[in-house]
């Protein structure tokens, strides 16, 4: 069944309009270099970093269409195409890289070289589009109506509210002010904390919270009830049973990896220490479940591919059907895992190579499966991180390649396999805007790779800048997930790793296989906090009453559904924008501190609502999300069949 055929992007397949441009590619770079440095910042911070490519599509519309007064959708899309990948490419290498410098530290060696960290970042950036290839039509075509990729669709319809303007760009905006003023007065003037959190005294080790932040509402409203259930019940069975759990049982012993007694921890401690490892066993199970399951797909799709790109049938004539031909793909792959091997500034050997090469692929697919259920911003890179140091550095213990040189393999290997998934996730992202949109898939393809390289270099410069600054591990910089990676490679080499926690996360996973229940969400739930999995089923709670009420008509019902959708693109839109923002604040100096401390109230003046406040500004932000779904007529919605 060709979807191509039976889908009408927003542009038709002969309907051509400037897309890859000298002017798309030179903003699409400097948007790519700016939201890589930012969130490489955010990332070491606090962990976490921010999709990018809806506020790229954004700044996109406001320069090319209110600046230079030129108007194609198919041009803001390459724009943020390459603004996306630095963002990207940064989620995976701040998880692993900083490893390298803090090891650098504590031995006294050399910090890594500049051309080491940005060929690690290169070649995990190009494997990763690359990998991507192949799989488009698989992931993105044939499974349209069922992977809903919900930041992919999300930047699909900005771009489409942009150039259509009228009622329908007045509700994606309203959410992007909205969700942009929200996210300054939370995390920028900090009026009430953006995670809310209360610990059970009397269930003691349970713990339950909300990140009351606009983009996880709208996530929730657009991947709807059933997927935010799965989420939701994924954190219910950490935080609700094995937690207390582990307080009941542990009690005052002190259990590796953790170094304080169970009964000081308190439910956050538990979470880090041993849940943690668990969700990360449970996501290598759900990942390896999820290959195995769609291993006929992929091997029909790489069949397709190589028959497609041999023939010169109707589909070759398509514009919509036009990837980057198969055999540069095969050469590409061949030439980096060649060069991984044979340059010296990196620290791969050819059994490395084979391993990424294998991995990769493996997580790659994982990973462009995940964020179409869950969005780039909820794709957990470091648990597939974590999987893959598990297994590389057992492969190179017991190959003979020990102590520190293994370690420092290790990690290069993990750090390569980790930004291939990153740049996997956002490239299928990507790619699903330019199937709703109608874009030219060889030419974002080429887009993505336009805007790894530049952002290899930029990260390079990045990491290495901010290590002199202020040392990774410090209270400035605490590089929160490398230090994980970091301890799980110091575990396996020296035998000391919680195996017990990683493979009950695989039986989980198994049991919930057998029962029918999606797997991959339900890790992911698992592995990561409840607080981010609370406000997704509000917002998905909101979609199912509106799917289900009673209305005058089924034209009715779509409309009002779509406006929400409209509205929570927006809502994405909006905390991206702003997230990007206060990482800028956070390094421009101001004073004695930054001004992303300048402006901060709750330091300055002793002044924030607590976590009620957070609650009751949740609460009216739900409340707008139901007005505007409420509200008249709007044009219909792309993404439709």
């Amino acid at each position: 069944m060709n979807h191509e055929t039976e889908f009408k992007p927003y542009i038709p397949a002969d309907k051509v309009l400037p897309e890859l441009t000298p002017t798309s590619v030179i903003l699409g770079i400097i948007l790519a270099v700016i939201f890589g440095g930012a969130n490489a910042y955010l990332g070491l911070r606090v962990g976490m970093t921010v999709s990018a490519s809806i506020p790229a599509a954004v700044i996109s519309m406001g320069i090319i269409r209110f600046v230079l007064r030129r108007d194609s959708i198919l041009e803001n899309n390459i724009v943020q195409t390459i603004g996306s990948a630095g963002e990207s490419l940064a989620a995976g290498a701040i998880f692993t890289l900083p490893a390298l410098f803090m090891w650098a530290a504590e031995e006294g060696d050399a910090m890594p070289s500049l051309v080491e960290i940005a060929l690690i970042a290169l070649i995990g950036g190009v494997i990763g589009v690359l990998f991507m290839i192949p799989l488009r039509s698989a992931l993105i075509v044939q499974e349209h109506g069922k992977l809903p990729y919900p930041e992919g669709k999300a930047c699909a319809e900005v771009l489409v509210a942009g150039e259509e303007g009228g009622s329908k760009a007045g509700v994606v905006f309203a959410g992007l002010g909205i969700a942009a003023l929200y996210k300054f007065i939370t995390d920028g003037l900090k009026v009430f904390p953006s995670e809310v959190d209360f610990e059970i005294k009397s269930y003691k080790g349970s713990g339950i919270g909300m990140d009351v932040l606009p983009a996880l509402l709208g996530v929730g409203y657009i991947c709807g009830a059933k997927v935010s259930s799965y989420l939701l019940a994924g954190g219910t069975i950490g935080w609700f049973v094995i937690m207390p759990l582990i307080a009941l049982f542990g009690g005052d012993l002190t259990i590796y990896p953790a170094d304080a007694p169970i009964s000081e921890l308190g439910a956050w401690g538990i979470w880090s220490s041993y849940i943690r490892y668990i969700g990360a066993g449970a996501v290598a199970a759900g990942g390896i479940i999820s290959l195995i399951k769609n291993l006929p797909l992929i091997v029909k799709t790489f069949r397709q591919a190589m028959k497609g790109y041999g023939s010169k049938g109707n589909e070759a004539n398509n514009r919509l059907s036009k990837d980057i031909p198969m055999n540069f793909v095969i050469l590409g792959i061949g030439v980096m895992a060649i060069a991984m091997w044979l340059i010296p500034a990196i620290p791969v050997n050819l059994l490395g190579a084979i391993i990424i090469i294998v991995f990769g692929f493996f997580f790659a697919t994982v990973s462009s499966r995940m964020v179409g259920i869950v969005g780039s911003s909820n794709n957990p890179v470091s648990g597939m991180a974590i999987a893959t140091l598990l297994i590389t550095t057992m492969i190179l213990k017991a190959t003979g390649t020990v102590g520190m040189s293994g370690m420092v393999a290790s990690i290069a290997i993990g750090s390569v396999i980790c930004i291939i998934a990153a740049i996997a996730g956002d490239t299928s992202q990507d790619l699903k805007t330019g199937f709703l949109v109608g874009s030219t898939p060889w030419k974002q393809q080429a887009g993505e790779l336009i805007g790894v390289v530049v952002s290899a270099i930029a990260i390079g410069g990045v990491l290495y800048l901010l290590n002199a600054a202020w040392s990774y591990g410090s209270t400035e910089l605490p590089a929160p997930q490398a230090t994980l990676m970091k301890m799980v490679v110091e575990g396996i080499m020296g035998g000391n790793l919680p195996w017990t926690l990683v493979f009950s996360g695989v039986g989980i996973a198994i049991v919930v296989e057998i029962l029918g229940i999606p797997v991959l969400p339900f890790a992911v739930g698992l592995y990561l906090p409840i607080h981010l999995s609370t406000p997704m089923i509000v917002g998905g709670l909101i979609r199912l009453y509106f799917d289900k009420k009673k209305m005058a008509s089924e034209d009715e019902r779509k409309e009002k559904v779509e406006n929400g959708v409209l509205y929570s693109s927006g809502l994405i839109a909006g905390e991206g924008l702003v997230g990007i923002l206060l990482a800028v604040f956070a390094i421009i100096p101001f004073g004695n501190g930054s001004l992303g401390n300048a402006i901060d109230l709750s330091e300055k003046f002793g002044f924030s609502l607590g976590n009620i406040g957070g609650l009751v500004f949740f609460a009216l932000l739900g409340a707008t999300l139901v007005g505007f779904i409420r509200r008249g007529k709007t044009p219909k919605s792309i993404g439709g069949k």
